[in-house]
């Protein structure tokens, strides 16, 4: 069967595309999640263009060969894991900015194209494309469209959906399906373009995107906000949200991200705070509106506030919110990322809920939020050659998956379902909401070839 499979592939495909070293396939194996099984592929494909990723699923389909779309795999959920004897389908070759249109603000890209770079593109004619994960110098944009990412500066600028205008889409037969739209408006049928956004390749394969682009923000400023506890900070959140104020950042870290941050980079964040707030504006008047945030957070019973002075002062602030993750990754050999989102009214009620798994569990848990979507990172550390500890981490991610739940949120807000949460989406949508989802799944991929055993 692999002998017909590589000769299938290598009739409609250049030699360099086709990966058989059993050593490259494994490398390609698993994206960044820990917890998450990964099989043994077959081969690895690396295809160049539209036609040769219709080959290949032409010829999946043929043989009845499941196919894993990847992208840089810097997902978090285990969506890019290979599974047992299936054609990886990398796509990072595809990688052409094929349009940048200053007059529709659109960019027309290929699904290979790293984030960084199509920002960079976009610079040069006064434009951004905000959705900014935080691994945005490496990750795709196809990736991206997969996983319906997010990041920093979601609560103003909104996440990748919502700059998705039209696909190009590779279904599981070999078809191609052109969904959405270039034109600033369309309501022509059913919007099938969000339906693959956020779909983890277990729809079709996308070759092609339409993205909406802004114009280039004003440079931000940023406040550093120092709290007692984290009511004060939830507090504090929900005060500014409340205000009509719109910031273009609002992170915030715990007291244990925040003398991790310090462990790794000496910048002397202020470990007796139980929460760190950060706040920007990319507004016309940046330090008024920081001015107007401060006197909420003092309000709100914020022991310190210190605003930045310039642009320069304000990236060294948002640095150590971007090294949160690395910092605690250093404090143990291994780490379990959870994704819960919570409506912002019980933000603080998520961050003690937090506190107190870890300490029934006796582990050390950071986290950190897009505070402005209540959107929580708990990055929970362990010694993953401790079966022990192992098998306690694990306990203590499901118990802050149902913690989330329990207070009204969701069990991803924009690292995606996977592997990882398999049995918790199940929990979320419950079982009528399950079996619609497996409808539409069954129309796209009758088979089941795309992407089999994650998200459903």
């Amino acid at each position: 069967m692999r002998e017909e499979l590589m000769d299938e592939l290598a009739a409609g495909l250049p030699p360099e595309a086709v990966i058989a070293d059993p050593d490259v396939v494994a490398g390609y194996a698993r994206d960044m999640a820990g917890f998450s099984a990964a099989g043994t592929a077959a081969v690895l494909v690396r295809p160049r263009t539209t036609e040769q990723v219709q080959h290949v699923m032409r010829t999946a389909t043929a043989l009845r060969v499941p196919v894993v779309p990847q992208g840089a795999r810097t997902g978090l959920s285990g969506g890019a894991n290979a599974v047992d004897g299936c054609i990886l389908l990398s796509l990072t070759a595809m990688d052409r900015i094929l349009e940048i249109d200053p007059v529709d603000r659109i960019a027309v890209v290929e699904p290979g194209v790293v984030n960084a770079a199509l920002s960079k593109a976009a610079a040069e004619y006064g434009l951004s494309y905000p959705p900014d994960p935080s691994s945005w110098e490496s990750c795709t944009i196809g990736g991206n469209i997969g996983t319906g990412a997010g990041g920093l500066c979601c609560v103003k600028y909104g996440v990748t959906a919502e700059y998705v205008l039209g696909l190009e889409v590779v279904l599981a037969d070999g078809r191609l399906l052109t969904t959405g739209r270039r034109t600033a408006k369309g309501v022509a049928g059913y919007d099938l373009t969000r339906l693959f956004v956020g779909s983890e390749g277990t729809l079709g394969v996308v070759v092609k995107a339409v993205l909406a682009l802004r114009p280039t923000p004003a440079p931000q400023l940023v406040l550093a906000a120092q709290f007692p506890s984290t009511g004060a900070a939830g507090a504090a959140v929900g005060a500014v949200m409340a205000s009509g104020r719109t910031p273009s950042l609002l992170e915030l870290m715990d007291r244990t991200t925040v003398r991790a941050v310090n462990e790794l980079t000496r910048m002397g964040l202020p470990e007796s705070t139980e929460a760190l707030l950060l706040a920007a504006f990319d507004t016309p008047d940046p330090a008024a509106d920081l001015a107007a945030v401060a006197e909420l957070c003092r309000a709100a019973g914020a022991t310190e506030v210190v605003p930045a002075d310039d642009p320069a002062e304000s990236e060294m602030l948002l640095q150590a919110r971007r090294m949160s993750l690395p910092a605690l990754e250093r404090l143990a050999s291994a780490t379990l990322i959870d994704d819960v989102c919570v409506p912002r009214a019980r933000l603080a009620d998520m961050l003690d809920g937090v506190a107190a798994v870890a300490a029934k569990y006796d582990l050390t848990i950071g986290v950190c939020a897009h505070a402005g979507d209540g959107n929580t990172h708990p990055i929970v550390c362990f010694d993953g050659q401790d079966e022990e500890q192992t098998r306690r981490a694990r306990e203590s991610f499901d118990e802050i998956m149902a913690l989330g739940l329990s207070l009204g949120g969701t069990i991803t807000g924009e690292h995606g379902v996977g592997l990882l949460k398999r049995e918790w989406l199940a929990r979320e949508l419950g079982s009528t909401g399950l079996e619609i989802q497996r409808g539409v799944k069954a129309v796209f991929d009758p088979l089941g070839l795309l992407n089999p055993g994650k998200v459903l």
